[in-house]
């Protein structure tokens, strides 16, 4: 029983040092966005000063809307083809062929961000693609959905084939079973990969270097521009509202995963033994 209070208490520690290493320099960042003294050394006094300069800024206004519309644009699109895919690998008989394509898709994930944008850089150079909005949201779309499929297997493999069978002997076309059974039962798979593909696109930058065009930016490469350019508390005041609206998504994916384990549990429950 000591060992086990001891093991809890050393865990406990260990991940408090964690959390803090992670998040002491957020909160740092954070904290002197609101410093007036307009450097990171002393707090002088409290100020809004910087959050008024990029709202301020249109050019950063900009930027922010095409962020967030390539992001929602590619992770919807990447999650209906990681959807698509999961569907696919499923539905291979054979193990070897299922895991061959896993490990295929895996590979995606693990590949370092750096060759993967210099090869996309290579591609859309050799088919002709101008470097730009197009460029950058098909690399956000294909590096995306690896990540979906990873959320929607395990769902698709959770359910029982009875359901479908169920389904099918009740009638049902293709389209019904799609949409009233396999989409219901993995709809919290779903919205795990949307969810990852839009923080995914939302905070990189390495593949986005890459393949973004002169008259077209992203905030993640915008903020790398500046911050070259010497310390400015309106980064901190951005990088604080970015950080906010990754926990606002944080909190909607974990108040959506609740209401689908709700429904998938009543789901379940309604299915004839």
């Amino acid at each position: 029983m000591n060992n086990s209070t001891g093991s809890r208490t050393l865990s406990r520690i260990y991940l408090g040092i964690v959390m803090v290493i992670l998040y002491a320099p957020i909160f740092y960042l954070m904290y002197y966005s609101f410093n007036s003294g307009g450097h990171m050394r002393n707090f002088e006094g409290f100020t809004l000063q910087y959050y008024k300069e990029v709202f301020q800024d249109t050019r950063l206004i900009i930027i922010v809307i095409n962020t967030v519309v390539l992001a929602l644009l590619s992770s919807a699109i990447a999650t209906i083809l990681g959807f698509s895919g999961a569907l696919a690998i499923v539905s291979v008989r054979r193990s070897r062929t299922r895991n061959t394509l896993l490990s295929l898709n895996n590979v995606l994930i693990v590949s370092p961000d750096v060759i993967i944008g210099a090869s996309f850089l290579v591609l859309f150079t050799m088919v002709g693609i101008k470097l730009g909005f197009m460029s950058v949201l098909l690399s956000h779309i294909a590096f995306s959905i690896p990540i979906t499929v990873l959320m929607i297997l395990p769902k698709l493999q959770e359910m029982p084939s009875t359901l479908v069978d169920a389904a099918r002997d009740l009638g049902a076309s293709g389209r019904q079973v799609l949409t009233k059974v396999i989409l219901p039962f993995t709809r919290q798979g779903i919205f795990a990969g949307f969810f990852m593909a839009l923080t995914y696109s939302l905070d990189d930058f390495a593949v986005t270097f890459f393949v973004t065009g002169s008259g077209y930016s992203t905030l993640s490469v915008e903020i790398y521009s500046r911050a070259r350019q010497g310390i400015s508390l309106s980064i901190n005041a951005l990088s604080t509202m970015i950080f906010l609206f990754t926990i606002i998504l944080v909190a909607i994916y974990y108040f959506l995963s609740l209401k689908s384990n709700t429904q998938n549990r009543s789901f379940r429950t309604e299915v004839p033994k």
